[in-house]
């Protein structure tokens, strides 16, 4: 269970009656999630969300995570709105935790995605790409390839606890990764987590994004390889062409990709697993087996990279070739 910080009845209600949100009704912590405490708080005036930071999250990097919501949402993204307090403040203090309080969002995350989920969130990607064009704040990729560098260092020889060779194959990925990562690809706002843990649905209507905490600038390509390796293989590993093309329409219903984006996409897709290859397998070796969360398997992210090192054309996820 994800709350890892307790916060008593007073002080929350306490912090609601600073937000001018009523009078506290009802709370209780969050099950989902690994990063941060959550709780869903019912107040008279509505139902919220409040986030607790905790120590994993720099709070210097708030600022633009709550500012990129609130644009978001006022560019007609269904996202979280920040909630500000009679301050006009976003970010308050509780239970000793840099906190936020955000709207709620209606929905449910789909446990079995289909093919007109995939479409459906590959069109809301590229809603939120060009939705962000305008944001005038920037953050950049702590996750990208110079980050996967420092994990690989961080792992070292432990890999190998995980599966045997595990530390060779990710040398030799990253060193490919540092001959052919594209540069000067179209970019801007990335999600950068889109799993569909994040994505509600009511229905077949997709009715919201969330968790937007691991957002910054980077190429928008890298963030649809992202969404590709999070909801385009089966619990098997197995690759599903069909989302894999419903995911690639919907995201091209309203931008198309460039020929160099095209070009690019099975690299992209490589680098995108091994990030969550190297996180997880971080967090698989560093998490105290008595920890409330269980870190995700690392091997599904190596099953992923391994099928991506066979891909020989963009047409097989069912992109059409670069011209």
């Amino acid at each position: 269970m994800a709350v890892y910080t307790e916060v008593t009845d007073d002080d929350l209600a306490r912090l609601i009656a600073e937000y001018g949100l009523g009078d506290l009704m009802s709370y209780k912590g969050i099950a989902e999630g690994v990063e941060n405490t959550n709780y869903l708080v019912h107040t008279s005036e509505g139902t919220f969300i409040l986030t607790l930071y905790e120590r994993r999250v720099n709070t210097a990097d708030l600022p633009y995570f709550m500012g990129l919501l609130e644009h978001l949402s006022g560019q007609g993204v269904s996202c979280p709105l920040p909630v500000r307090n009679r301050e006009g403040e976003v970010l308050t203090q509780i239970s000793g935790r840099t906190a936020a309080i955000v709207t709620f969002l209606e929905g449910v995350w789909v446990r079995r995605p289909q093919p007109l989920h995939c479409h459906a969130v590959g069109r809301a990607l590229a809603e939120l790409h060009l939705a962000g064009k305008g944001f005038p704040m920037s953050r950049p990729n702590a996750l990208g390839l110079a980050g996967w560098h420092d994990i690989s260092e961080r792992l070292g020889a432990r890999a190998d606890e995980i599966a045997s060779g595990l530390g060779t194959l990710i040398n030799y990925e990253l060193a490919y990764l540092d001959r052919a990562w594209p540069q000067s690809l179209p970019g801007g706002v990335i999600h950068a987590d889109l799993f569909p843990d994040n994505v509600f649905f009511i229905g077949e209507q997709l009715s919201g994004l969330i968790d937007f905490y691991f957002a910054c600038n980077d190429a928008w390509a890298y963030d649809l390889a992202i969404s590709l390796n999070a909801w385009c293989f089966e619990t098997d590993c197995a690759f599903n062409a069909t989302k894999a093309r419903a995911l690639l329409a919907g995201y091209q219903s309203l931008r198309p990709l460039t020929a160099a984006e095209r070009l690019a996409f099975p690299t992209l897709a490589r680098g995108a697993a091994l990030r969550f290859l190297l996180t997880r397998a971080l967090d698989w070796l560093h998490t105290d087996r008595n920890a409330l969360v269980k870190p995700h398997d690392p091997i599904a992210y190596v099953r992923r990279l391994r099928f991506h090192q066979e891909v020989a054309s963009p047409v097989e996820y069912g992109l059409e070739p670069a011209a």
